[in-house]
């Protein structure tokens, strides 16, 4: 596709009180799938978080978040003399008990926490997570005989900020073999793109190569709200999954089958047969109509989305009070002045999406037909 939206003029910009004000996470739904937003990594108190898990469902519900999965670690449970808990699913338990008065789906999941080779990888939809981990006093399970029980629980596996400076002081995600091994027998799906406050370009490229599903997350320890700034207008990283139905096992079948566009830091990154869609459905033509006696068309363009999407006009028209770059306010409303010259009844505008990446370094362009409604 090319780009779509031209340069235009920012003229009016109408954004309601409540839109300002709102901090719920919301998208378009792209059809036939509904857009649900998830964060599926994030601790509490029960590994080495800061909160009781009915925090984190607080902050969920907050947000408006459709899913989450608490993913304590395994391996790693240094609250374990103050808090002991020989149960490795009772944050869940507590989680889900504290969400059953809300409308949010609550995934059992757990951390697999070493060293590199393989790192730290999350297990999502897990039946039991006792099963991954040696029992007090016993030698740490072999980390191929984890993945392959969580394989037997038909678990969803994604490798944690393979970027991680901890664990790779160049900040560059690299495969190793015993990755490739777990991609190869079907043990790892998924790959995080983006994490807390990090992205990476090279897990974005290595999710392409090797048919990983993206995903993007808070990784949340602390408190959400102050660890991303949520009251200054921030938000954490989240996965859009574009699922059949609203449900866990929606969730679950939209992750395998890779529907995932994450939103990190207002820039939307996924595969173009998912963004794209996205975006068309987020981008619409409001109205258009020629100023009196003149062959300027005034075209108001709508953003049903929650990111900010910076668009560099690539059309073949240009804008007649503005330069080139154009930012469409999160579920908000401008008016560009375009420059027809003919007075056409039918233009149509092209735009780079500069807030979107649809390959690293690669950004999405978009088209849109107006008519001129006089």
């Amino acid at each position: 596709m090319k780009a779509l939206f031209a340069a235009f003029s920012v003229c009016v910009l109408t954004l309601p009180a409540a839109a300002q004000d709102h901090r719920a996470i919301e998208f378009p739904d792209v059809e036939p799938y509904v857009t649900l937003v998830g964060d599926f990594h994030m601790h509490t108190i029960f590994s080495d978080g800061s909160v009781w898990p009915n925090i984190r469902v607080q902050e969920a519900v907050r947000d408006a978040l459709d899913a989450i999965a608490v993913t304590e670690h395994l391996e790693y449970q240094p609250y374990r003399a103050d808090i002991p808990h020989p149960d490795r699913n009772r944050s869940h338990q507590v989680a889900t008990q504290s969400a059953r008065n809300e409308d949010l789906i609550v995934i059992n999941g757990s951390e697999i926490t070493r060293e590199l080779p393989p790192g730290h990888l999350n297990a999502i939809f897990l039946e039991d997570a006792n099963a991954l981990v040696a029992a007090p006093g016993e030698e740490a399970l072999d980390p191929m005989d984890v993945f392959r029980e969580a394989r037997r629980q038909d678990a969803f596996v994604f490798w944690n900020h393979p970027n991680w400076v901890a664990q790779s002081p160049s900040g560059v995600a690299v495969l190793t073999d015993m990755h490739h091994t777990l991609i190869g027998e079907g043990l790892l799906s998924g790959i995080e793109i983006a994490n807390e406050q990090t992205y990476s370009d090279e897990a974005f490229q290595i999710a392409l190569d090797h048919n990983l599903t993206l995903l993007g997350t808070s990784d949340i320890h602390g408190l959400v709200d102050w660890e991303f700034d949520v009251p200054g207008g921030g938000h954490r990283p989240v996965t859009l999954v574009f699922a059949a139905e609203r449900s866990a096992d929606g969730i679950k079948e939209a992750l395998v089958a890779r529907r995932t566009v994450v939103w990190f830091r207002n820039t939307l990154i996924g595969r173009p047969e998912h963004l794209m869609p996205l975006l068309e459905a987020s981008i619409q033509v409001a109205a258009a109509e020629y100023w009196s006696n003149s062959s300027v068309l005034r075209v108001s363009l709508a953003n049903t989305s929650d990111a900010s999407l910076i668009l560099r006009n690539m059309s073949a028209y240009t804008l007649h009070e503005s330069a080139n770059l154009v930012t469409l306010p999160p579920h908000g409303v401008i008016d560009i002045n375009v420059k027809t010259l003919e007075s056409p009844a039918m233009i149509t505008l092209s735009f780079e999406v500069l807030s979107a990446l649809i390959a690293p370094g690669t950004h999405p362009s978009i088209r849109l037909e107006v008519y001129s409604t006089q």
